[in-house]
């Protein structure tokens, strides 16, 4: 038994690539040229093989480290000693050759782009673009085309993406130019050589032969090893710190079937690939893929498996898996009698999909109370015709507002929020109130509710209903709240359970009132009786201190003058 050194073979004039994915793990058996590493760059990925069978005995490498060539990946344990002149068998031996003459020998789009134009600002002719010398891999597919007849790229932009069995890469516009024609569609194989576009390019951005191949010369090399230093430096570092598009150690997945470019736009927007349904030919996973993907989890409709391991109880907001619910009933109601559809309102579908997670993820308990306001609804009544002249109009909402202000003060677990296992406590008191529109029920914020009157709190709220029924309510108009109430006025109703507005800890349901007989110690007498129902979370509030509240708060509306004491 021996042990062997894999190292990163040849990868020609590039300094450090990074490592995005590890294929084996110690105590794993490998055969040759088995993939052992994944690495990319913003234009290649490619997996590093054995150059021998045996064990693997131990990683010198993890996912977002940086390699070079001569860098030790793993320590194999091989059969037989193994002399360092003759550790590489012949494949690998044929690998690294292709690699050099990938980095020394000019490729056969670089003539038509080394040739002098008479004027650097004269457009020049086509330019025939042709598949770099890309080793030996033979009959590569395209998976996606990158640009379309007509556009306008620059010099190494990438036109389209070809992939292989062990690597996938993306070949670039040996000029800046306009695209003239393309010669390759999704499906086609190409080889070395191959035509695949033409190109009406610019003497200014024609260049030297040399240079011409210097400029190509990435993309074949990450299709043999891995890619250059200047765009593995950042990808490594968005791969440090972004949610990882896969998980490492698994062989048997491999890397989501998307081109480099793909991989980098997901690790630049921590979206994790191996989650994404791809729509691309044979399930590859486009930009478009990602894009869809990062709206739906924005957007509440889906969750990734990193949010559903930190809340697992969140993990039902959208289709009800981690509640393992039946599947939603599919009926075609038109099979039974007349159906019209009409589509949800903007703000139906936003609060809804709000009020879902809500009510899923928060622990509800109702209490149920009522509050005598006999004396201030008179004292109401009396006011408004006072003022009437004056066109202020109190309504018992503002009055209530100012109670709730005043309870928060009194319970102040009531005027908080969880933050992960810190409460948040807040030393602000602005009160959200429901207010129904003709396209939904929106929650318009009274932001300093302590620092305002009865009289000002009435033409705030007036104000930012009317702006509710014309739509014209703005973010700042329903955020920051610290407490809401949710009444039915003279709709009508007993009671309910309100559904609390997060990351509020509680709302005050309330419903119509209604005149109760009430005995004073000698007789009935009608008393003017409003019904509460005190919706409230269970992980910050208990049932003692929410019954506590209700009283409280009924309290202040029976005698108002409570609010000053």
């Amino acid at each position: 038994m021996a042990l062997v050194e894999i190292q990163v073979p040849d990868i020609g004039d590039f300094d450090e690539v990074g490592v995005i994915e590890l294929l084996v793990k110690p105590g794993d058996t490998v055969k040759a040229e088995q993939s052992l590493i994944t690495v990319e760059s913003d234009k290649a990925s490619m997996e590093i093989p054995s150059s021998h069978a045996g064990v693997v005995k131990d990683l010198r490498v993890q996912v977002g480290d940086k390699v070079k060539q001569g860098s030790v990946v793993l320590t194999l344990e091989v059969v037989g000693a193994v002399s360092e002149s003759n550790s590489t068998p012949a494949q690998s031996q044929q690998a690294q050759a292709a690699i050099e003459k990938i980095a020394k020998t000019p490729t056969p789009s670089a003539a038509p782009v080394a040739a002098p134009a008479p004027d650097a600002a004269a457009p020049v002719g086509p330019i025939e673009v042709r598949v770099p010398d890309i080793g030996d891999f033979k009959d590569v597919a395209v998976i996606e085309l990158l640009v379309k007849p007509g556009d306008t790229v620059k010099l190494e932009q990438s036109l389209f993406t070809v992939e292989s069995d062990k690597a996938s890469m993306e070949i670039p516009s040996p000029a800046a130019g306009v695209i003239k024609e393309l010669k390759v569609k999704i499906g086609d194989t190409v080889n070395i050589g191959d035509l695949v576009a033409v190109l009406e390019g610019s003497a200014a951005a024609a260049a030297p032969a040399p240079v011409a191949a210097a400029a190509l010369a990435p993309v074949p090399v990450a299709a043999s090893a891995a890619p250059a230093a200047p765009a593995a430096a950042p990808a490594a570092a968005v791969a440090s710190v972004a949610v990882p598009a896969h998980q490492p150690g698994t062989p048997a997945a491999g890397l989501p079937h998307a081109s480099p470019s793909v991989r980098k736009f997901a690790r630049e927007l921590g979206v994790p690939l191996d989650e994404v349904r791809g729509t691309g030919p044979k399930g590859r996973i486009t930009q478009d893929d990602i894009q869809g993907f990062t709206k739906a989890v924005m957007g509440g409709a889906t969750q990734t498996k990193a949010q559903a391991a930190k809340a697992p109880a969140a993990s039902s907001g959208g289709s009800g898996e981690g509640l393992n619910l039946l599947p939603w009933p599919k009926v075609d109601f038109a099979k039974f009698g007349p159906v019209e559809r009409k589509d949800l309102s903007r703000i139906k579908k936003i609060s809804g999909a709000n009020l879902h997670r809500n009510w899923v993820v928060i622990p509800h308990v109702t209490n149920h109370d009522d509050a005598d306001i006999t004396d201030l609804e008179a004292f109401r009544v009396q006011f408004n015709q006072e003022n009437e002249k004056s066109g202020v109009k109190v309504t018992m909402l503002a009055f209530m507002i100012k109670a709730a202000v005043a309870a928060l003060k009194k319970f102040p677990e009531f005027n908080s929020s969880l933050d992960g296992d810190q409460l948040v406590l807040k030393n602000y008191f602005h009160i959200g109130f429901a207010a129904d529109t003709p396209n939904g029920l929106v929650v318009p914020v009274i932001r300093d509710a302590d620092q305002k009157g009865i009289v000002q709190i009435s033409q705030e709220m007036g104000d930012l209903a009317k702006k509710a029924r014309d739509g014209k309510l703005g973010p700042a108009d329903m955020t920051g709240g610290c407490f809401s109430i949710s009444s039915l006025g003279g709709i009508g109703g007993r009671y309910f359970t309100p559904i609390i507005n997060a990351p509020e800890v509680a709302i005050m349901g309330v419903c119509k009132s209604s005149l109760e007989p009430k005995w004073d110690g000698q007789q009935f007498v009608p008393r003017l009786m409003l019904p509460l129902s005190l919706s409230w979370d269970h992980r910050v509030i208990d049932g003692a201190a929410a019954a506590r509240f209700n009283v409280y708060f009924a309290s202040l509306l029976a005698d108002f003058r409570r609010i000053v004491m």
